[in-house]
């Protein structure tokens, strides 16, 4: 029996604007007899997957998932091949509309997306239009979907508009899915959307409805990473989001500066407590001392005040664990995705607190070690200086999975210059090069752009890419590397000059 879904009221959705879409889209997954959920394998990604997941399930819809590193001719034709009448794509999707639009009128099966990404344009591949009946897209209705709404936030709008009614209920339960806000906004903070520190946009209409459902805590805080899990010293020696003279990248500094401050932070053991471990008292004045020797070390007040942000907390996590904070959750999934163990990221976002977190949190230590390992190879190597942006070659030093996260964390160290572009290669096998490419939310102020970057470079020399204007990837020929730095530097040139 097909399930019954509710009719969104646009005013009761979080983003009134895709209420339309979101309904449309539910009654043709609500119609299907069983369907193939198909999703990217980031931190947004997978909770788009869980996302959407939870919502079939809750709505009786029998589905599967399967997880792909890059939607291309290949891996659709392969999905394609799994014989499913539905397929929904969620965090990809509408990038590739040229590719699945053909395969849809081919018979091959129906798509549903829920993507935010760039839609294709143009001819399709069978030289029909790049269209489909159900997509779900906040760049369709005049939203931003690099900075407004992630791909877990468009599969959320789509959950909310897939609730059960009546006897579809689960075992009689009330099948509201505003609970599942809190993987949207992690994925969205996973996504880098949290710009100046904070989700805006369609993204805040998701926080609102997370905080009512008593899921989420969105609050004030220091605004670094790793409150729940890491040492006072570790955590402000990797602060480096405001660099702190002294204290960023700098050990000895911020251990200096922690007891300077007259405050009893470790234990009986001598082991440093964790930001979570504090009283408020003692966060408020550690926060004080740091944004008071920010100032005094030449960085500028309104810089430093960028110390004290705006924080989203899962409240059903336990304290002091990655889960609890939605930017080190992201980072956990992070870890899974980018060393082919997507399935775990999903079942740790499905609830699996047991075998998959204890797998996760070993893929974790193992990420950052090798995180780490990249990051002290930049900075040993150093980076070439180009007129509008700077870059690195890391050939088989670095996983190409992880070679942009190593190019965004470079930014500011030693020789890296924080108000220029930086791309990455990796090497992916003979034949391909991965291209990472990071910037900042000043630059993309001034005009950047890096979605464009990627994809016109990568065309220049043969390959492809994409992405959102402040990160973004692509996959060009081995050997095309020189090439490809000309044009992306002429083209970040024309953006900012």
């Amino acid at each position: 029996m097909a399930a019954t879904v509710a009719a969104p009221d646009p005013d009761e959705m979080p983003v009134p604007e895709l209420a339309e879409d979101a309904a449309r889209c539910a009654r043709r997954l609500a119609a299907a007899d069983r369907v193939l959920l198909a999703s990217h394998i980031d931190a947004d990604g997978l909770t788009s997957a869980a996302v959407a997941s939870t919502a079939l399930e809750r709505a009786g819809i029998p589905y599967e998932v399967v997880f792909e590193k890059q939607l291309d001719a290949e891996s659709v034709a392969g999905i394609a091949d799994r014989d499913y009448d539905t397929v929904l794509f969620t965090d990809f999707g509408s990038g590739q509309l040229d590719i699945i639009a053909a395969h849809e009128r081919a018979g091959h099966f129906e798509p549903v997306i829920a993507d935010h990404h760039q839609p294709a344009t143009g001819e399709a591949a069978d030289g029909g239009a790049c269209e489909t009946e159900f997509h779900l897209n906040p760049l369709l209705r005049g939203l931003n979907g690099a900075s407004e709404l992630s791909g877990a936030g468009a599969a959320y709008v789509l959950a909310r508009a897939l609730e059960p009614v009546g006897a579809e209920r689960e075992h009689g339960r009330d099948a509201d899915n505003r609970d599942l806000a809190a993987l949207a906004v992690v994925g969205a903070v996973g996504d880098m959307q949290a710009s100046g520190g904070e989700l805006h946009g369609a993204n805040a209409g998701i926080v609102a409805e997370g905080v009512a459902a008593g899921v989420l805590d969105e609050g004030q805080d220091l605004a670094v990473y790793g409150k729940q899990t890491r040492p006072l010293p570790k955590l402000l020696e990797y602060a480096t989001d405001t660099f702190v003279p002294g204290i960023s990248n700098d050990e000895a500094g911020a251990i200096e500066f922690l007891r300077s401050l007259d405050l009893d932070l470790q234990d009986a053991d001598g082991d440093w407590r964790t930001w979570v471990d504090l009283p408020r008292e003692e966060q408020q004045a550690i926060t004080s001392g740091l944004i008071e020797r920010a100032i005094r070390s030449g960085v500028p007040a309104h810089k430093a005040e960028n110390l004290v942000g705006t924080t989203y907390t899962l409240l059903d996590e336990p304290v002091g664990t990655e889960l609890r904070d939605a930017s080190e959750f992201s980072t956990l999934l992070n870890a899974t995705a980018r060393y082919e163990r997507a399935d775990v990221g999903l079942a740790v976002c499905r609830g699996d607190r047991d075998a998959g977190l204890a797998r996760a949190r070993t893929l974790l230590r193992d990420h950052r070690r090798n995180l780490s390992e990249g990051l002290n190879w930049v900075k040993r190597t150093g980076v070439t200086r180009e007129d509008n942006l700077q870059w690195f070659d890391a050939g088989d030093e670095i996983r190409e999975t992880i070679v942009g996260i190593i190019a965004g964390m470079a930014v500011g160290t030693s020789g890296v210059d924080r108000n220029t572009p930086i791309i990455a290669f990796a090497r992916k096998s003979d034949e391909e090069t991965k291209v990472s490419s990071r910037g900042t939310p000043a630059l993309v102020g001034q005009g950047l752009d890096l979605s464009v970057v990627m994809g016109e470079a990568s065309a220049a020399v043969g390959g492809g890419g994409g992405g959102h204007d402040v990160a973004a990837g692509a996959t060009i020929p081995a050997g095309e590397e020189r090439a490809f730095i000309e044009e992306a530097d002429r083209i970040v040139g024309d953006q900012l000059g």
